[in-house]
């Protein structure tokens, strides 16, 4: 488990969506920016990682997604094999 900052691209390269990683492996979006300041974003990042605590999993939103990836397997969510759909 690492602590990540992750800068991607974002609306045709015009903005940057910065997202940090924790031990935990948990994304917290710091959200869009159009100019990379990197003290900026690693002052949030140390922030985050000085108060990193592992969130709990709502048992119902557990038992949601293990469903979803049930169906997802099965091949519930492919369409039509006549693609009319």
């Amino acid at each position: 488990m690492s602590r990540k900052i992750k800068i991607e691209k974002y609306e045709g390269n015009t903005h940057f969506s910065v997202t940090v990683v924790d031990k935990y492996n948990q994304e917290h979006h710091l959200g869009y920016f159009k100019h990379i300041y990197t003290n900026q974003i690693e002052a949030e990042a140390q922030l985050i990682w000085a108060n990193e605590v592992k969130r709990e999993v709502n048992p119902m939103s557990e038992i949601i997604g293990k469903m979803h990836k049930i169906a997802v397997d099965s091949g519930l969510y492919q369409g039509n094999r006549d693609g009319l759909d």
